[in-house]
């Protein structure tokens, strides 16, 4: 169906959620358009070439007095301007000032030091709030001062030092803002990058180089005059009309006769995507959030919500020079529809030669490896915690309490507080029929035992640092505690949903009150510059 933006702005915001409480179901609303701009500056699909994001050079890398690696690294947080829509240009504010940022490439067990820089405006001119900044390196066990805690922020023109250890297996992990209450705006401006982690296993595996390839996924709406708009529908999501790949519009990329790797990020802040090629060809899920999975899915779509990655291979040796592959999109309930967020990029196949003595140019490997998550009993666990997730007097929350409660305890009030090495099941539910909640859990790598006490779909099976918690769905997640002590947070990635104000935290080995040598806040503050 078609309707006008008024009416589909109201469906998806105060209606959708009056639908929702009282446990109607919606499913996907259609609408033919959000942006307001003139039909000649409106991008239309496969007009755009594909551009990969520039990977970040470090300043040194040197040996550290125990001998490990150790390279240095510096981002800025600055205003740039993107070429998105024809005839206008859209102010961003991103990473090295531009969308996506850079992408970080590192090898296990070299360490990082990021030193970030916030040269941005004072005020976020999507809505004139102050323009601070948290970054977060998300699916990274960092210790608590370097995670992004969301108040630990980062104010105009001061800088933060943040230390990445990188010992974990090689994964798809991505780096973007986490403020306190600014989270939503400040992704949507531009802050959110991917974060490669190698090891010798993913190395000999699967395809790199030009044909591992980095795709962020994003949504936006834009006003007349080219720049961003944003609307979240009484905080209940934002929807864009215009789909994203790296920051290109419906992008096409060429592509080679034989089997590529892509990094699929959803750096949308709200919207949640099921991909699918129109050949109805299935894809083949050898990662997820965590890294490799034990054996390789073959899947027709799956479901992908905000912050989750999933790396999957495409084998075009099966098409002919010239054939057209469209990715696209099914959508999910719960999301606001336009008329071409059904699409989201395509790959023309060329008659390039290809280099068949690389191994991966037609391999589908079948079994893969573990992992510490993936290994994990049920019967290791010492505790089941239950999550619930809601709204309540107006505000979303976690087992009936916000993040505001924590600012008020002074950071002491926890949902949970498991020793270190602990490990557990938390059961997460959420009871509406009216809206999805894509829950990450800082510092731990999880797997999926069910949903709604079924297996987890077959994407799902390796390790994960955020679940889709669809409508009216329990999954239970079976989790080790390892590698720091301290508070961290757990939070909707629904980012108008954790902002406001769908975030808690729990502790891992500390106890409220006492002493915390990784305090998140106090630790390692922002600073401004060495003169």
């Amino acid at each position: 169906m078609s309707m006008s933006r008024r009416t589909a702005l109201k469906i998806g915001g105060a209606g959708f959620l009056g639908a929702a409480v009282l446990g109607a179901p919606l499913t996907s609303v259609e609408a033919k358009s959000a942006s307001r701009l003139d039909a000649r500056n409106m991008p239309a699909p496969f007009r755009t070439p594909l551009t990969i994001p520039p990977v970040l050079s470090p300043e040194k890398t040197e040996r550290d007095a125990d001998g490990r690696l150790v390279s240095s690294y510096r981002i800025k947080q600055l205003q740039g301007k993107a070429n998105i829509v024809p005839g206008l240009s859209t102010t961003i504010f991103g990473y090295n000032g531009i969308f996506p940022g850079p992408t970080v490439s590192v090898e296990q067990g070299t360490r990082i030091n990021l030193r970030m820089d916030n040269y941005l405006p004072v005020f976020n001119p999507l809505d004139g709030q102050v323009f601070n900044t948290s970054t977060h390196l998300h699916g990274s066990a960092s210790l608590p001062q370097f995670d992004g805690y969301a108040n630990d922020i980062i104010p105009k023109d001061m800088c933060k030092d943040y230390e990445y250890p990188n010992f974990q297996p090689a994964r798809t992990i991505w780096y973007h803002d986490h403020a306190v209450h600014r989270t939503a705006h400040n992704v949507y401006s531009g802050l959110a990058a991917q974060y490669h982690m190698h090891d010798p296993v993913e190395r000999a595996l699967l395809p790199q180089g030009k044909f591992d390839v980095p795709l962020t996924v994003s949504d936006a709406m834009f006003a007349k005059d080219g720049s961003l708009s944003f609307d979240d529908n009484s905080q209940s999501g934002l929807w864009g009309d215009v789909i994203l790949v790296n920051g290109a519009p419906w992008p096409v990329m060429k592509v080679q006769r034989r089997v590529y790797r892509f990094r699929i990020l959803n750096a949308s802040i709200s919207r949640s995507y099921r991909f699918a090629l129109s050949t109805g060809d299935a894809f083949t899920v050898v990662a997820t959030d965590g890294g490799l999975i034990p054996v390789a899915q073959q899947v027709p779509n799956w479901r992908h919500s905000s912050g989750e990655r999933y790396e999957v291979l495409i084998d075009f040796s099966k098409y002919a020079a010239g054939k057209r592959v469209e990715l696209r999109n099914l959508s999910n309930k719960n999301n606001v529809d336009y008329d071409f967020t059904n699409k989201v990029m395509a790959f023309d196949v060329t008659d390039e030669p290809v280099n068949t003595a690389d191994h991966t140019w037609k391999t589908l490997p079948k079994v893969l490896t573990s992992s510490t998550a993936m290994s994990l009993k049920a019967s290791q666990a010492g505790k089941t915690r239950k999550m619930r997730f809601d709204r309540s007097g107006g505000r979303w929350t976690i087992n009936g309490s916000s993040w505001e409660d924590v600012v008020d305890s002074g950071f002491q009030k926890v949902l949970a507080n498991p020793r270190l090495n602990d490990t557990e099941i938390w059961e997460l539910e959420n009871k509406s029929g009216g809206w999805f909640h894509p829950v990450h859990i800082h510092l731990v790598d999880f797997q999926i035992l069910s949903r709604n006490g079924r297996p987890p779909f077959a994407y799902e099976r390796g390790p994960k640092d955020v679940v889709y918690l669809g409508e009216n769905e329990t999954v239970r997640v079976l989790m080790k505690f390892e590698h720091h002590r301290g508070r961290y947070m757990i939070h909707c990635h629904n980012l108008p949903h954790e902002d406001h104000d769908m975030m808690n935290q729990f502790s891992v080995g500390y106890t409220a009150g006492t002493p915390d040598p990784n305090d998140p806040i106090a630790t390692a503050p922002a600073h401004y510059e060495n003169p």
